[in-house]
């Protein structure tokens, strides 16, 4: 299973997060969305995951802090305790083993990142 981990701004909007999303080159592989547990139902996010036919999976901080990224912001390290909400959130929600496909990628219009992980090999749940 390939998870897309987004970070964005309270400004993003459904065109900042696709932009993101397509950045990746992995866009039609996706299976679930995931992001920060307070952002998860922000209106963009979810009605990019209502447009995508893809569930949301909402991540706390404890556990996005806890992923080591591959980037680092130093925004989002003095905001969230993580170099990449967008890294974290992906590889957080694909679960142990998980392994970064793509790595945090900023939409055009930099409102918004996106990352890809995939599930450890034969864990697709």
């Amino acid at each position: 299973m390939i998870v897309a981990g987004f970070g964005f701004r309270a400004a993003a909007t459904v065109s900042s997060l696709e932009d993101a999303l397509d950045l990746t080159g992995h866009a039609l592989e996706v299976h679930a969305l995931a992001t920060a547990s307070d952002k998860a139902e922000t209106p963009a996010f979810a009605a990019m995951a209502a447009l995508a036919g893809l569930p949301v999976l909402a991540i706390d901080g404890d556990r996005l802090r806890a992923q080591d990224t591959e980037t680092q912001s130093p925004d989002s390290l003095a905001a969230r305790g993580t170099g990449s909400v967008a890294e974290a959130a992906a590889l957080a929600a694909a679960g142990p083993g998980a392994r970064l496909i793509a790595p945090r990628v900023v939409s055009a219009d930099k409102m918004a990142t996106c990352a890809l992980a995939q599930t450890a090999k034969g864990d697709d749940t």
